[in-house]
């Protein structure tokens, strides 16, 4: 049977490298890790993923290429908190795009975005000056991958934390702020690839008592 090859957009930041890891320990799925350096490469070579090289300040076609032979794609790329609003633009927003180009053209129809807790009109009207720069390429990103025929999922996390993960979650269209672990956030990832219904769907995810399938199936 052909396994489901995901590709992980910025699988070396915390919750890339957790999701390569589960994917690979998943019967009927493997990885394939897009890297921005050489370097990052030995991680995923020792849990047997394959690893791809790319700049997402490079063109279209030149994403589009590491595309081949995949079958879904996840989003969980972001120019992090150290970075000004130049990078933001040009990682969470253009870099989100041109992913998401390149899934169409490359037909791969199965695209997650890891969006930011609460993308909305309001948010931005509400977000502190330094964080409304990410909230803005957020919406947009998330605006653009609404728009298309892709078979997408957005996936909009708490306050993300590095506890280690407890497998339970609350998921749904609207829920209370909370934390989350990065490594929970991973699972829900897994769960939403694993689960058809989750399908032209989004929601916020925190920490719950719900099991991660549970939460994920209940949507």
């Amino acid at each position: 049977m052909k396994k489901m090859k995901v590709l992980v957009v910025g699988a070396n930041g915390q919750v890339g490298k957790h999701l390569v890891k589960f994917i690979q320990e998943t019967d009927g799925m493997e990885a394939k890790a897009m890297i921005r350096k050489e370097e990052q490469a030995s991680y995923f070579k020792e849990l047997g993923a394959e690893t791809v090289l790319v700049d997402l300040e490079g063109d279209t076609e030149t994403i589009a290429e590491a595309y081949n032979g995949v079958d879904a794609v996840v989003f969980t790329a972001g120019s992090g908190p150290n970075t000004g609003p130049d990078k933001t633009v040009l990682i969470d927003l253009d870099a989100a795009v041109k992913t998401i180009e390149a899934a169409k053209q490359k037909g791969v129809d199965r695209y997650i975005m890891i969006s930011s807790f609460d993308t909305t009109r309001e948010a931005i009207q509400g977000a502190p000056s330094s964080f409304a720069p990410y909230v803005v390429a957020k919406h947009y990103a998330d605006d653009w991958l609404r728009r298309t025929d892709l078979n997408y999922t957005i996936i909009h996390p708490g306050m993300l934390t590095n506890d280690e993960g407890s497998g339970n979650v609350e998921a749904a269209e609207t829920v209370e702020r909370g934390e989350i672990p990065r490594e929970d956030v991973a699972r829900v990832i897994l769960s939403t690839l694993e689960n058809e219904s989750t399908i032209g769907k989004e929601f916020q995810v925190v920490g719950g008592t719900k099991s991660v399938k549970e939460a994920i199936n209940s949507l």
